[in-house]
């Protein structure tokens, strides 16, 4: 019998309960999926906590990126197939055992890709693409600032940005984070955050001249100084909210340099089908090649997601985390 997790009401990790489906039947456009991997991330935290609106009353199944094989075609599919092995990023409902998806949100996986690196990486990755190609585009040469390095869109960001030969200053949490993110994640310099006041380091490392640009998904906590660590005319990426919503920035914040802001959303550009899969085809190159390591740090069985945000909001993860169903 198929299951999913789900969210009874908005709220905390408690709300996370089991429940069973019928395996459903793909209608035209669409899929059924036997999933094999799921990806967890602080946007599933978002939503099961209530800070993003819900598309339902009650029983949200949260999960936002998964990997899977076709196990049933509906009419009208083209380009998939029974037994082919794919991926998605969607904001919802991948919390489950199996799932009837539109095809024209898959992607194809190859070979050389496993079921668990697509899982961990598809939501992570195109976020690591869109900030890096299209949010603001360093060049050999620049240096970035990247909070949450030792996260997973941390340390896949820092590879890519490393393999453009981009200078990249890393913050995270306590040593062994740190160290996580000079290894794994390639930064050239790492900032405890915890020891040390990031925005007076960025000025010591860069000499005073500040960064072309940050990357930070923290914002309540760091946006402040996240705009002391910019050059002028340098670029803050707002992509997330973990420590809550900078409510209290101005937009005369930004005429301290003549700063640029942008607050991207992924599935803004995951709309684009060519975007997608040419993101998508990029990401899997990488990965691949062997120039992007995925780093699974934490696996855990479908039925003990609310273990797995227990983890992630108490900062105890490093890298990513999937549930297998």
């Amino acid at each position: 019998m198929a299951y999913a997790i789900a969210a009874r009401t908005p709220g905390d990790r408690d709300v996370l309960h089991k429940i069973h489906l019928d395996v459903p039947s793909p209608r035209a456009g669409q899929v059924l999926l036997k999933q094999t991997a799921v990806g967890v991330n602080f946007l599933d935290i978002y939503f099961r906590s209530g800070l993003y609106p819900w598309p339902v009353e009650s029983d949200l199944v949260l999960g936002s990126e998964a990997a899977g094989v076709i196990e049933a075609v509906g009419p009208d599919v083209d380009g998939f197939k029974v037994g082919d092995r794919v991926a998605y990023t969607m904001p919802n409902n991948a919390y489950v055992s199996h799932r009837v998806i539109d095809a024209a949100q898959l992607v194809t996986l190859p070979d050389e890709v496993t079921d668990a690196q697509a899982a961990a990486s598809v939501l992570k990755g195109l976020t690591a693409y869109y900030l890096i190609h299209d949010s603001f585009t360093p060049k050999a040469g620049d240096t970035v600032l990247f909070h949450a390095a030792a996260g997973g869109v941390g340390l896949l960001a820092g590879q890519w940005l490393a393999e453009k030969g981009v200078t990249t200053i890393g913050t995270a949490g306590g040593p062994e984070k740190c160290a996580i993110a000079k290894t794994t994640g390639r930064y050239t310099h790492v900032i405890d955050y915890k020891s040390e006041n990031f925005a007076e380091r960025v000025s010591e490392i860069t000499g005073g001249t500040g960064v072309d640009a940050v990357y930070d998904s923290i914002a309540k906590d760091t946006y402040p100084g996240s705009l002391n660590c910019l050059k002028m005319f340098g670029t803050l990426v707002l992509f997330g909210q973990a420590s809550g919503p900078a409510d209290d920035f101005k937009i005369a914040d930004l005429a301290a340099g003549s700063f640029r802001l942008t607050r991207p959303i992924l599935y803004h550009f995951t709309q684009d089908k060519k975007w997608l899969n040419d993101a998508s085809r990029s990401l899997f190159e990488m990965i691949a090649s062997g120039k992007i390591s995925v780093a699974i740090n934490q696996e855990l069985p479908l039925d003990q997601a609310q273990k797995a945000h227990e983890l992630l909001e108490n900062r105890l993860t490093t890298g990513c985390t999937i549930l297998l169903p």
